[in-house]
């Protein structure tokens, strides 16, 4: 199992980016796929999450509005699509997959900490004022 998570950049606020997240060695029937992101200073937080086979989507309080979580199965890649973006979004972004129910990917999405099976190396998102 293995993520490749890249599409950050340095971008206006008011602005937007695509983050990418390609996934190897597993589909997506079996494991949801969350973002999170880390800010200097500041502790990881759950940003977005898509559920088995790419069906629900979960957004933290802070992005619902902004961001949107989609897949494609072809290319077995998720994306967050990131609109609106505030200089507050600034962190490092990063993708995990995990086999979790319905359930927990809304919790996930919310910053419930569970154990990911899975984490791809981040990208940085800078959002300049």
């Amino acid at each position: 199992v293995q993520l490749q998570a890249s599409g950050g950049g340095l971008v206006q606020a008011g602005g937007s980016l695509r983050l990418s997240c390609v996934a190897s060695g597993f589909t997506f029937d079996n494991y949801v796929i969350g973002w999170f992101r880390q800010a200097p200073g500041k502790e990881r937080e759950g940003v977005s999450c898509i559920s088995r086979r790419l069906r629900g989507r979960y957004y933290s309080d802070s992005v619902m509005g902004r961001f949107t979580i989609s897949g494609d199965n072809a290319k077995n890649t998720v994306y967050l699509t990131m609109s609106s973006l505030r200089p507050e979004d600034t962190a490092v972004y990063y993708c995990a997959a995990g086999r979790f129910t319905e359930g927990e990917c809304s919790q996930i999405a919310q910053g419930a900490n569970y154990g990911m099976a899975s984490w791809g190396k981040g990208t940085q998102v800078t959002v300049s004022s």
